[in-house]
């Protein structure tokens, strides 16, 4: 996977702020038990583009810039 550029990880973090509320839309992750549509809480967006997310049913995993999806609600 390529970098991401820094420009970019500021703009996940303007669209992704501590504390807003987001859907999960698609995982490319074939060991999780997280359904699509699931609700979560956004905790931090990382230096690599990983939208940090505590969802509803308990579960951390983070969303991964360029693999996996999820939009704000």
């Amino acid at each position: 996977m390529q970098a991401i550029k820094p420009y970019k990880i500021e703009q996940l973090k303007t669209q992704y702020p501590t504390g807003c509320r987001v859907i999960l839309d698609s995982m490319d992750d074939v060991y999780t038990k997280l359904p699509i549509g699931t609700l979560g809480t956004v905790t931090s967006v990382d230096s690599i583009g990983t939208i940090h997310v505590t969802w509803d049913n308990g579960s951390t995993l983070g969303v991964c810039y360029g693999e996996d999806s999820c939009h704000r609600i």
